[in-house]
């Protein structure tokens, strides 16, 4: 039986043919969109015979699987599009691995990274439990290169895997405020093409939190995680080669040391600097740990959106919140229809996974969790008639947020009736008197979902869009306009709608600054850059009420954003409950994609995971990691 067609736009085409669809030996595509669908769903849906499912129970479930995915109503993460029923298997696009103290723990890490790698998969690191640079060593009585130097082996193994890869590496490094050389780490990225392959994040506690607004000027102090000494940091030293024995003792510091402020300060100028490192408040992380008894959370994936525990892996997957806008209205019983159908499709993945290492197989079989989002969010605004900027479309995000966690948790709680809890289910949080089990300990979180927006023809995760129009440069010269499709089909309702008027705004003109255009409509169709920070921190913050993961979400700042803009979008995250924040200042990077008229016949590369950016476009969004940069 033929698979029947599914409509896409051209860009969804260049991408599937890029990454996602099967090739020959030569090189050839030799899969249509249709069948990738198909494969994937049939794939998934067989998980289905281990708990019971006779053939037509499989078949009608795989119908609507694909149906899902061909409709652009949901897609999974892109290693299940690329991998499901074809031979490496790797599902999950997610990993968090453990950096133990020991060159042989180490290496192990580096091999299981460049398996994931390969395969499609991203990875999150923790650093902080390597012993500082000029610790000792008992076995040669030496010292200790320290942990840049070790997380430089792992960013140069991503770089050595990328040939032959289904894509770029993307890694998260992460280290705690209290190790001694978090000013190494903080400052590590500096230097021009370091460390190009890692997103980076401090991860600060709510002590420290807490010590930054009673007594900045107080001495910061660190811990050797080996020996559990208390340091501080004379403030002469160099960041970049300052050792353990360059450190104070915490109970007879120097009158000149780092202090707390000092630190945080440190973080916000090269966040603006390079919109890096990030922050993730890992004691707001913990809190929602699902399963605190295995151990505590210290690393996230590369966006920052899915904590997990060392040996963790989670397969997500994203609902487009734009296809249930009718009339200009939400359809909230149809989005819980399919948000019980998507926590289905997840949970089958597990079953069906392949984890290439027996602690990642048994830490996600015990566990089970999967990481539903949704994407569209700013299609859904535009739809509805709503600003992104307005204290309308932030109730509106968390009241979405609100419906996909109670479905998935009612999605999640059906399933443990019929095939049992997760394992580690006792002694976890939900595991309390009355409570109903559930079949995964986690369910929700917001991914950046770079590619798979593009192929549902959406925007992607809950970010605003970055352009209503600009210019793309395809093959053989030719200079084609692409403009937002919601925006487009508002103004041809109206009447208002001229391939002129869509060449100003790619000129870059602002849909604001078109007096002709009715004041409601210039109001509705904002882009990125023209919504306030403290608006991108509050929408984040109404999303995280309801989400058990975390959110991806960069807040743009304009070219002349100050630090002091940073210091307050960081302390607006921590006060209104994020677990995270991400910043990007328009312009602090080089490696931006250029206009049109000024692109380089070189590859634009973006500046965090190293992804091909088209080079043609006034603002693009990285498809491997999310991260949006404009010319």
């Amino acid at each position: 039986m033929n698979d029947p067609p599914v409509q896409l736009t051209e860009n969804a085409l260049r991408v599937l043919r890029h990454r996602y669809l099967a090739k020959d030996g030569a090189g050839r595509v030799v899969e249509t969109p249709a069948a990738l669908f198909s494969r994937v769903a049939s794939f998934v849906a067989s998980a289905e015979r281990r708990y019971g499912a006779t053939g037509p129970d499989v078949n009608e479930l795989t119908a609507r699987f694909r149906a899902l995915m061909a409709e652009g109503v949901f897609l999974p993460n892109s290693p299940t599009l690329m991998n499901a029923g074809r031979e490496l298997g790797l599902l999950s696009a997610c990993f968090v691995l453990p950096v133990d103290d020991s060159v042989e723990a180490i290496f192990e890490s580096v091999k299981l990274a460049a398996l994931i790698q390969k395969a499609g998969g991203g990875t999150g690191f923790a650093f902080d439990r390597l012993r500082p640079t000029g610790d000792y060593i008992a076995s040669s009585g030496g010292t200790t290169s320290g942990p840049i130097s070790f997380w430089r082996v792992f960013s140069e193994a991503t770089n050595a895997i990328q040939q032959g890869a289904f894509r770029r590496g993307a890694n998260m490094g992460m280290m705690s405020i209290t190790h001694p050389d978090i000013l190494k780490f903080i400052d590590a990225k500096s230097a021009p093409g370091a460390f190009e392959n890692f997103n980076i994040s401090v991860k600060v506690t709510d002590a420290f939190m807490s010590a930054l607004r009673r007594s900045p000027e107080a001495p910061h102090v660190v811990v050797n995680p080996r020996t559990g000494r208390r340091y501080v940091i004379p403030r002469g030293v160099d960041l970049a080669g300052y050792t353990l024995a360059d450190l104070c003792a915490a109970d007879r510091p120097p009158p000149e040391c780092y202090s707390v402020g000092d630190v945080w300060d440190l973080i916000v100028q090269r966040a603006h600097a390079s919109g890096e490192p990030g922050l993730c408040f890992i004691d707001r992380v913990n809190a929602d740990n699902p399963t605190p008894a295995l151990g505590r959370i210290e690393a996230t994936n590369p966006c920052g959106e899915q904590p997990l525990l060392d040996y963790e892996a989670c397969n997500l997957g994203s609902v487009n919140l734009g296809r249930f806008v009718r009339g200009g209205r939400f359809d909230e019983d149809s989005f819980r229809r399919v948000v019980r159908l998507a926590v289905r499709f997840l949970d089958d993945v597990i079953d069906v996974n392949n984890y290439l290492a027996e602690p990642i197989r048994r830490m996600c079989l015990g566990n089970r969790k999967v990481g539903l989002g949704v994407m569209g969010f700013a299609d859904a605004l535009m739809m509805m008639g709503l600003s992104y900027d307005s204290d309308e479309a932030v109730a509106f995000g968390r009241r979405a947020a609100q419906v996909l966690m109670e479905e998935a948790l009612s999605a999640s709680a059906e399933l443990a009736e019929q095939r049992g809890p997760f394992p580690n289910f006792t002694g976890s949080r939900w595991d309390k008197p009355g409570a109903r089990p559930l079949r995964n300990a986690a369910l929700t979180t917001v991914a950046p979902t770079g590619t798979i927006s593009m192929i549902a023809g959406c925007s992607g995760g809950i970010e605003p869009v970055f352009a209503l129009a600009f210019w793309r440069n395809v093959l053989g010269g030719q200079r084609l306009l692409e403009v937002n499709a919601v925006f487009r089909a508002a103004l041809q309702q109206r009447g208002l709608w001229s391939e002129e008027l869509a060449g100003r705004l790619a000129g870059g003109e602002r849909l604001a600054d078109v007096v002709t255009l009715p004041a409601e409509l210039r109001g509705v169709f904002i882009t990125a850059h023209e919504v306030p920070p403290a608006r991108h921190v509050q929408m984040q913050a109404a999303f995280q009420e309801h989400i058990d993961g975390a959110i991806s979400k960069t807040v743009n700042l304009p070219a002349d954003a100050t630090a002091a803009d940073v210091d307050a979008v960081f302390r607006q995250a921590y006060d209104s409950g994020c677990k995270g924040v991400t910043v990007y200042r328009h312009g602090c990077r080089p490696a931006q994609p250029m206009d049109w008229d000024t692109a380089a016949a070189s590859p634009v590369l973006c500046p965090r995971c190293g992804e091909p950016l088209d080079a043609q476009v006034a603002c693009s969004r990285c498809p491997r990691c999310g991260y949006t940069i404009c010319s």
